[in-house]
């Protein structure tokens, strides 16, 4: 990562060289904002098999509530993605 600064602090002016940093810091930033919303949604669908596999009569209640929670679980990859786009800029 280090190598990397340098070389893009080598060829690039002042002005340049803070871009270039914002773009991988915001790079970098949403790659981490995307773990959580990525874990979160795995460890959803588990339990929500286990559930479907335990009381299949419920699966279609248990289904619902599942893809509701990978709504919400997403929306948070989204906003990372947003603020990713916004401090790129």
């Amino acid at each position: 990562m280090e190598a990397l600064a340098h070389l893009a602090a080598a060829s690039l002016t002042g002005d340049e060289t803070k871009k270039a940093y914002a773009a991988l810091s915001s790079g970098f930033a949403y790659g981490l904002a995307a773990i959580g919303p990525g874990i979160g949604i795995g460890y959803l669908v588990g339990k929500s098999v286990e559930a479907m596999a335990r009381q299949p009569e419920a699966a279609g209640m248990v289904r619902t509530t599942m893809f509701l929670g990978i709504a919400f679980t997403e929306a948070l990859a989204l906003i990372g993605f947003v603020v990713f786009i916004l401090v790129g800029l």
